[in-house]
């Protein structure tokens, strides 16, 4: 008798049930911003996770997976000048520094990218972009355990945003709140 459970069907490309699939909904966004997405191992399948699906809609992005007993992160990729971090706290870049040139996005939970930072040297180096905490009845799948708490897609859309302008990260917003919705409209991710 076998005590493995039988895992049900997702789409390879977006991870998410074929149910729920947004591959079809993906825009593609280009971004003068390159967008280097550090991904925690254990985020890698979860079907609640948002950072692969933004890295399919930005042109402009790379994803590395961090944590992985066979692969070491490139750490050379996160020092290249012109570099920040999208982190919540920390040293902010000075007002008059230029807009970074290529932004790291940890997409983690929040005690994962609290060590991936302490692990990671070069990224407790890196300016910091810090977002405001989400508005009042943002679309949210669950509550976050931190003030400042989104999803790696919200936090994604938001620094687009901030760097680049609303129109710019509009098709992002969109993908995130369809995404939302058809889980919500589900009751589920199954």
């Amino acid at each position: 008798m076998s005590s493995r459970v039988s895992q049900r069907p997702r789409c390879p490309r977006c991870n998410l049930p074929p149910h729920l699939c947004l591959c079809a909904e993906i825009p593609r966004v280009e971004t003068r911003t390159r967008f280097l997405l550090v991904q925690h191992v254990v985020e890698t399948w979860k079907k609640s996770n948002t950072g692969r699906v933004a890295a399919l809609a930005l042109a402009n992005s790379r994803l590395l997976i961090h944590g992985a007993q066979d692969e070491s992160l490139d750490t050379a990729l996160l020092s290249e000048p012109g570099t920040w971090l999208l982190y919540p706290d920390g040293p902010t870049a000075p007002p008059d520094a230029p807009a970074p040139r290529q932004l790291v996005v940890l997409d983690a939970s929040w005690s994962q990218a609290r060590r991936m930072t302490q692990r990671l040297p070069v990224l407790r180096a890196l300016p910091r972009l810090v977002l405001p905490p989400p508005e009042p009845g943002m679309l949210r799948l669950r509550e976050p355990t931190h003030p400042s708490g989104m999803s790696t897609l919200d936090a994604i859309a938001r620094a687009v945003a901030a760097l680049e302008g609303p129109e710019a990260a509009a098709p992002l917003e969109r993908l995130a709140a369809l995404r939302v919705q058809r889980i919500a409209e589900c009751g589920t991710l199954y």
